[in-house]
């Protein structure tokens, strides 16, 4: 599998290409994930145009990013899915855990309306961060 990563605006678009099969790209995929949240993105694209086929790996790939994400606050958009492997998630019952877009103009589209926890207006303030403040030092 292939991996490439490009962004629009801020979001960042990881595409794939090949095969999704059992060995490295599950793990380095995650990985690429993890490393753009920690970075401090909160919407991203998994573009799949390009991949014919996807195994249990790549499922728990997915699973794994898509929990990640939510644990941090971030979207996941799944873009361009062809039917196989559309067929792969429905039969699996993962597809009600994403949000699946028909291309990726139509997962920036999805992106860009839904709000971030720290942009919805119905959710909790952010707590203020804490200064200490230092006492005063002595001096003549």
């Amino acid at each position: 599998m292939r991996i490439e990563l490009k962004f629009s605006e801020d979001i960042p678009i990881i595409r794939l290409s090949g095969k999704f099969l059992a060995g490295s790209d599950g793990p380095f995929l995650r990985q690429k994930v993890n490393d753009l949240i920690e970075a401090g993105s909160r919407k991203l694209i998994l573009d799949f145009a390009d991949v014919p086929y996807i195994d249990s790996t790549g499922l728990g790939f997915l699973a794994g990013s898509q929990k990640a994400a939510q644990a941090a606050g971030a979207n996941v958009v799944l873009a361009s899915l062809n039917p196989h492997v559309r067929k792969v998630l429905d039969s699996v019952q993962l597809t009600q855990f994403f949000v699946i877009a028909e291309s990726e103009a139509a997962a920036l589209a999805k992106l860009k309306e839904a709000p971030l926890p720290a942009e919805d207006p119905g959710a909790a303030p952010a707590k203020p961060a804490r200064v200490r403040k230092r006492p005063p030092t002595g001096g003549a």
